[in-house]
């Protein structure tokens, strides 16, 4: 169980990586953005993750 755990999280970290990696001034435009949402849209697009996660780790699983 731990080990999947950490592997899930290594991956995450992973993925998190490739865009400021490829794309360093895009990455930072994109932040800008995301700064200046407001609760409602963060919140809502959290909710969108996290639910097509769920899904993607149901249908993989």
């Amino acid at each position: 169980m731990w080990q999947d755990l950490l592997t899930a999280l290594a991956l995450l970290l992973v993925i998190e990586g490739i865009m400021p990696f490829a794309s360093p001034r895009g990455f930072r435009d994109m932040l800008r953005l995301v700064g200046e949402m407001d609760e409602k849209a963060l919140r809502n697009s959290g909710l969108f993750s996290m639910i097509a996660g769920l899904l993607l780790l149901y249908l993989v699983r």
